[in-house]
């Protein structure tokens, strides 16, 4: 299918030299980049978390910036059927090419180009991801200070996918918006529940966001209820925005991606910096997935220590408490930041150390060489664990780190032995239940080794 569209937004109001560099067809990296994570937008809720396959079933398909006297347009040849109704493509997918064209560009032209920003600098990092944030519009709608943050896999059970879209559902009769990775499952269970749950509140601000980066979204299509979408330029970043915009965090089954995230906000909530923060974090599923949260809740106590279950709360099968303990959390992040002057809209005072924001890339060399042994501080255990999490999913699922692995064979992962033990435990439980590809039906070949 082919089409002409034109941008709605901030990409309404361009200079003439703005034009000129969004229409730039000499910079092939960034275009190529553009057009795989275009691809991705246009086959949403696809069945496949493989950006390689994405791109072999639509080999001739074409993205390309097209300048204009007073904007742009995109010209699409080629595109996935799914994306258009009597052959107009649909306008919620419209918005996200835009979204992604957007945060590539801005990323690109206004930050590393024009800005002053020291991405060595941990504060300068945390400007930076502000700046994003802002461009694409997403603060001004959190000045309520009621967004939760879902988190949850993208291979999840229907049992599991239906309880995720009854929390979303009893949340979003509390009026809380939901923001999400922006993918399947329960990324998009929790959405689904909410709209429902606005149109009977009336409610007719619903914000529905996805946060992801370019090699996730290339593997993970954004779902068609997100109606702001933003692109950060890598999956740290994308992590400190989410903790940093959301005002509670709901944490669904999931697999490495999500053990990821719990590890990343885990560690920071640890760190004595932030001992006073009120940070609303509540483990849940239905009653199919009690054994999977004890596996959890034994492996994380079983690395960082007993105490650390005083950061969150698991609930079974209660959806109903789930919205009434976010909805008391959040008064209480409310209090706080007014008490001590904090914007509702990004939480400034939130501690986060440099190692986790800065770029983990996953070579074979940094995933052997990580310290995962208990003889340092819990928090920076906890990032180096992440790290292990973060190397998974790259070798599972983003493009450089599929073909890393066939090229190179499986991560070795080594450290204390008490340690690797829980850790293979959980992975191989992860694996058991189909919980690491989109597609359940699809043999797993694990990307990486345990060796003690």
């Amino acid at each position: 299918m082919d089409a002409s569209i034109r941008p709605k937004g901030i990409l309404d109001f361009l200079s003439q030299q703005e034009i000129r560099q969004f229409s730039d067809n000499n910079n092939r990296e960034l275009n190529d980049q553009f057009r795989r994570c275009a691809l991705a937008v246009l086959n949403t809720d696809s069945h496949t978390d493989s950006g390689k396959e994405m791109l072999e079933s639509f080999p001739d398909f074409k993205i390309e910036v097209v300048q204009q006297t007073r904007s742009i347009k995109l010209e699409i040849r080629n595109a996935p059927p799914k994306a258009f109704v009597d052959g107009k493509l649909i306008q919620g997918i419209n918005e996200q090419l835009f979204s992604v064209l957007r945060d590539i560009y801005f990323v690109d032209t206004e930050i590393f180009n024009k800005r002053s920003f020291d991405l060595n600098q941990s504060s300068s990092i945390t400007d930076f991801v502000f700046h994003i944030l802002r461009n694409a519009g997403l603060l001004g709608d959190l000045i309520n200070s009621n967004l939760v943050v879902c988190w949850g896999g993208h291979s999840i059970g229907e049992k599991e996918y239906k309880y995720t879209k009854k929390v979303g559902y009893h949340l979003g009769l509390r009026e809380f918006n939901i923001c999400t990775g922006c993918g399947s499952g329960a990324m998009k269970g929790p959405m689904k529940g909410a709209t429902i749950a606005h149109a009977k509140q009336r409610y007719n601000n619903g914000r529905y966001i996805g946060i992801t980066e370019p090699g996730i979204i290339a593997s993970e299509s954004p779902n068609p209820i997100v109606n702001t979408l933003v692109m950060m330029p890598d999956i740290e970043k994308r992590l400190e925005a989410f903790v940093r915009s959301g005002h509670g965090f709901i944490v669904f089954p999931g697999a490495v991606g999500t053990t990821e995230e719990i590890l990343f906000l885990l560690g920071i909530l640890m760190h004595p910096k932030n001992a006073e923060q009120p940070f609303p974090l509540i483990l849940t599923g239905p009653v199919d997935s009690e054994a999977y949260f004890e596996k959890i809740d034994n492996f994380i106590t079983s690395c960082l220590g007993e105490n650390i279950r005083r950061y969150y709360e698991i609930i079974i099968d209660d959806p109903e408490k789930v919205a009434n303990k976010i909805h008391l959390g959040i008064k209480k992040v409310r209090e706080y930041r007014r008490m001590n002057g904090d914007a509702f809209y990004y939480n400034w005072m939130l501690h986060i150390d440099q190692e986790y924001q800065r770029p983990f890339v996953p070579t074979h060399d940094a995933m052997a060489g990580l310290n995962l042994h208990f003889d340092q501080p819990k928090h920076e255990l906890a990032c180096n664990l992440r790290k292990v999490f973060s190397g998974i999913v790259y070798g599972n699922i983003k493009e450089d780190g599929v073909l890393s692995i066939e090229k190179n064979g499986p991560f070795i992962i080594s450290g204390d032995y008490k340690m690797m033990e829980k850790l293979d435990a959980l992975l191989t439980s992860f694996c058991k239940e189909k919980r690491m590809k989109i597609s359940r039906d699809v043999e797993y070949n694990p990307c990486y080794k345990i060796d003690p």
